[in-house]
């Protein structure tokens, strides 16, 4: 069955960090030594010129481009600005495309976000996570609360007003009022879009090998309600799970995801998917993770993914939004009935997870709090719950 292109992304992986954080389980490395900015340029290049081979490319420009870490930012607007024409000239830019640069406060010396904008970075994501200096020093960051104020000051002045804070709750030593607090001193700062995290305990990481004390369920669960407030007052709208954006402001590239359309994956462990029009077939693409097997140029890891197990990669995306989707999205993007699907969300709706509203399938607020347990239902019956942890990010 052939399919409509849908739009097309690139995402391009930075993976290097001053200092790799107890709680990340992100495809990133401690930096140790100097930085190969210009190796890991050359193979970005040598990544990007293969990959503008495909034949599923073929008249379609890039709507959005985002650079993730690691630490994207450790790398100099000249590096960044290299990259960016690149992939202009191999692959096209819409008119309004959205590049954002992933940024941590302690690597941003003065004045360099004027310099990231004239490079084309249009949107930039903060890593503040918190606005406690204790929490600050838990969580391991190298930067200070007073680095997030400085950074955000020069991102406006930079012109570079839609930026994202990441923000996290449910930190060690933690309460209701302190998570209410670093919200609030983080919309002081007049973020385009906030991404509110709570802290979780991920397999492979020092805090999940050495767990820190945390607050309790209902603790977690309090901060959340009162941040949701707090988000609602200040104007901000919640799209998607862990998202807050004033109008006009969701990420875009991140849209592009949840809606299940197409994205390059460029980096050391960046993955990818791409639909062949032409046949309906979804492929998703992995490159290794290790940054120096990568730069000496190894092959581009391709998987076919299965009608059966559509349901479920389009139900991860999707819903995440708070609008979820419509029968239109899902059958133009997997080529598949939606009578497929038809009897499970029945059944999720009857559990109070989903909601039909103007008919389009959403979490409720319950599905929301529970949405590993509401994916489940659309796991095909070959895969078990421990393989689709696989599938994240």
């Amino acid at each position: 069955m052939s399919l409509a292109a849908p739009p097309l992304s690139l995402y391009l992986h930075f993976p290097w960090c001053v200092r790799k954080c107890p709680y990340c389980d992100f495809n990133s490395y401690t930096l140790n030594g100097e930085l190969p900015e210009s190796a890991y340029l050359a193979a970005l290049s040598r990544d990007m010129h293969a990959q503008a081979a495909a034949p599923q490319l073929a008249g379609r420009a890039l709507t959005s481009v985002f650079m993730g870490g690691g630490t994207p930012s450790l790398f100099s607007p000249d590096a960044i600005g290299r990259v960016i024409e690149e992939a202009r000239t191999l692959f096209g830019f819409t008119a309004d495309i959205e590049i954002t640069l992933e940024a941590n406060p302690g690597t941003i010396e003065r004045g360099r976000f004027a310099e990231y904008a004239d490079a084309g970075v249009n949107r930039v994501s903060l890593g503040a996570q918190s606005f406690g200096a204790r929490q600050l020093e838990v969580l391991g960051r190298i930067h200070s609360v007073a680095d997030t104020a400085r950074g955000a000051e020069e991102l406006h002045a930079a012109g570079l007003g839609n930026f994202n804070l990441d923000l996290m709750y449910g930190l060690p030593e933690q309460d209701v009022d302190g998570a209410r607090s670093d919200l609030q001193q983080a919309l002081q700062l007049t973020p385009a879009h906030i991404s509110h995290y709570h802290l979780t305990m991920e397999p492979g990481t020092v805090f999940a090998a050495r767990p820190p004390p945390l607050p309790t369920e209902d603790s977690v669960a309090a901060m959340l309600d009162a941040c949701a407030v707090e988000l609602d007052d200040a104007g901000l709208t919640h799209y998607e799970v862990s998202a807050y954006a004033r109008a006009g402001r969701q990420c875009r590239h991140n849209l592009n995801y949840w809606q299940f359309g197409d994205y390059l994956g460029v980096g050391a462990g960046a993955h990818g998917k791409l639909t062949d029009t032409a046949t309906g077939t979804i492929v998703r693409t992995t490159h290794t993770r290790d940054p120096r097997r990568y730069q000496g140029g190894t092959l581009l890891t391709l998987r076919t993914v299965e009608p059966d197990e559509l349901p479920f990669e389009f139900m991860m995306n999707a819903l995440r939004l708070t609008t979820g989707f419509d029968a239109a999205l899902f059958e133009a993007r997997t080529g598949l009935s939606f009578t497929r699907i038809a009897p499970t969300l029945d059944a999720q709706r009857a559990r109070g997870l989903l909601e039909v509203v103007d008919g389009r399938w959403a979490p409720t607020l319950m599905g929301q709090r529970f949405l590993n347990d509401l994916l489940l239902a659309f796991l095909p019956d070959t895969v078990s719950a421990a393989d689709s942890a696989l599938s994240r990010g």
